[in-house]
């Protein structure tokens, strides 16, 4: 009788991590939960924000190119 209940014990311990992790790893469980979740979180951008984003992206690109000219500039 003894093997037979570790056997049983055995395939609880392990049946029970193996089942969450095929659960969570559903794709309707995905897209339900964590995608919705995330576009709650981040919503789309407008196109106000993003062309803030662009002309900030690009300041910054200027200020770093100016910045390293002024360097190549200084160690010639």
């Amino acid at each position: 009788m003894g093997v037979k209940i570790e056997v049983f014990r055995m395939m609880v311990y392990l049946s029970f991590p193996v089942t969450m992790f095929w659960i969570s790893n559903q794709a309707e469980y995905f897209e339900e939960y964590i995608v919705k979740r995330k576009r709650e979180i981040f919503p789309p951008d407008e196109k106000m924000n993003r062309q803030k984003l662009e002309d900030f992206k690009e300041r910054m690109r200027n200020r770093r190119e100016d910045k390293m000219l002024k360097q190549m500039e200084s160690e010639e």
